[in-house]
């Protein structure tokens, strides 16, 4: 979420000149537009209703001269415009414009909004099965979400963690995927090492942008407070107080899921996607996803969920395309009985 610090750094000194006191907000980790408006339009809205101040914009900061009584006011309704883009990430002149009236703009209350992304687009699990995930997190520390293409799992996990780092009960976010070629060869791709990852990542990213602004997301990126890597990258590690997700993890060997799953350290939540019709592993390396999902049945504190075609939200189209492979697996599944 975007978040501005109040900060006072030369003091509320007396003016002696003006006889008027002085209050300076400082912006922390913020772009100026996202709290002053495009073109200024949210300071302006500020100018008109607190007329008897000076509001002086510079850079990432904003000095405010005047009474010290109206100052009081000022840095009141500035908190709660901080707070309101915080929560909604979103925050034009008429949101303040209600602010300042003592109106509550929030927007109506739905129990499966998770959290509200750029410009205050709505987060929320928006099937059954969905719901069911956001469920079995909130009793459970471990989730395995199992579907086709398109039902939503890893932008829903990626939602649960965004959430529970911004509600503060994770330090950090860990999001990592098999760079398993779906026939391409790595090897041959330009770049260096993180040009030639990328693209195996670059779903996880797309749902990132969706729900932290871009400034914000890049400084978390910067900090590690969020990472985003190869699975080879987490052999050794010990993964304390983060919310970490193992994205296609259908292209793990059986090794390489055990050595993920143990890496879960105290205060930690895992969640691991994937689509057991989609392998990409060479034809000799059995997939480690569904024997996991196996062996762990039944052991406390670990959950399964499988997602299905009615859980699809992309194009109509994509859950006939769906049922027509899952049709084509069955038939083909058949005649291989049949010359056996």
């Amino acid at each position: 979420m975007r978040s501005a610090k109040v900060g006072n750094p030369a003091g509320r000194n007396l003016n002696i000149d003006n006889c008027l006191h002085e209050l300076i907000i400082q912006f922390d980790d913020v772009h100026p537009v996202d709290i002053l408006g495009v073109n200024n339009a949210n300071l302006l809205v500020l100018r008109k209703h607190f007329s008897a101040l000076k509001l002086i914009a510079r850079g990432d900061q904003v000095k405010v001269l005047g009474p010290q009584k109206e100052l009081n006011e000022f840095e009141a309704k500035w908190k709660d415009l901080i707070d309101f883009l915080n929560q909604y990430n979103r925050l034009d002149d008429n949101d303040v414009k209600n602010l300042l009236r003592s109106e509550n703009p929030e927007i109506k209350a739905d129990d499966a909004v998770l959290l509200y992304g750029n410009n205050g687009k709505v987060i929320k699990a928006r099937t059954p099965n969905q719901l069911k995930m956001v469920e079995l997190m909130g009793k459970h520390d471990m989730l395995f979400a199992v579907g086709p293409a398109g039902t939503g799992k890893t932008y829903t996990a990626v939602a649960l963690a965004v959430k529970a780092l911004k509600d503060k009960e994770v330090q950090r976010i860990v999001l990592t995927r098999p760079a398993v070629e779906a026939g391409e060869s790595l090897g041959f791709l330009p770049g260096d090492l993180k040009e030639k990852l990328d693209p195996y990542l670059r779903p996880l990213y797309d749902a990132l942008f969706d729900m932290v602004p871009h400034d914000k997301l890049s400084k978390f990126l910067e900090r590690g407070v969020i990472e985003i890597a190869p699975l080879a990258f987490m052999r050794g590690r010990t993964l304390a107080n983060a919310f970490v997700i193992l994205d296609e993890a259908q292209n793990t060997s059986a090794n390489q899921m055990r050595m993920f799953l143990t890496r879960m350290g105290r205060g930690s939540k895992f969640i691991v996607t994937g689509d057991a019709s989609q392998i990409d592993l060479p034809k000799h390396i059995d997939s480690g996803l569904l024997h996991s999902m196996d062996i762990l049945e039944g052991v406390k504190g670990v959950a399964n969920i499988k997602l299905d075609k009615r859980d699809v939200v992309r194009h109509k189209l994509v859950e006939s395309i769906i049922e027509r492979y899952e049709l084509a697996d069955e038939k083909a599944s058949k005649t291989r009985t049949k010359k056996s």
